[in-house]
């Protein structure tokens, strides 16, 4: 089946436990799927599908864990032509800047030619306390395009 990377930007850990949640939706179908919490462009060679799982920290900033993976794309500038990606971003409702850290990655990648296959998912962590529950209800309603 397909090869998925699955990037996580995670500061508390919500991120990290949605994406364990879709790797094990996706890998009894038969799909190869690796999870990434410190990524490199070299690591992500060989997959041609991304899953971005990130949250927003602070001031619509992104997570610790990916802002290296952030940077490295945008100076390195690599080409990306053939990753198709899909976007699960997680936020606080009640901060003016919600779901803009992921933002920041989408941009970076749309710029050396990544492109979204679905659409993507904001998940308020105010109207959805358990966050993984829309997650995996939105990567189930998409999943067969893999």
């Amino acid at each position: 089946m397909t090869k998925i990377a699955i990037l996580v930007g995670t500061t508390l850990g919500s991120s990290e436990y949605i994406a364990d949640e879709m790797v094990a939706q996706l890998a009894p179908l038969g799909h190869e799927v690796t999870t990434f919490l410190q990524p490199t462009i070299s690591e992500l060679t060989p997959y041609t599908h991304w899953i971005i799982v990130c949250s927003t920290h602070g001031a619509g900033d992104l997570p610790d864990n990916i802002q290296p993976f952030c940077k490295e794309v945008a100076l390195y500038y690599p080409d990306l032509s053939q990753v198709k990606f899909a976007l699960c971003a997680i936020g606080d409702s009640s901060y003016d800047t919600f779901c803009q850290g992921p933002e920041k990655l989408i941009f970076a990648i749309e710029n050396c030619g990544a492109k979204a296959f679905v659409d993507k998912i904001q998940i308020d962590v105010q109207q959805d306390p358990t966050p993984e529950d829309p997650a995996l209800a939105w990567l189930n309603q998409w999943q067969a395009k893999l």
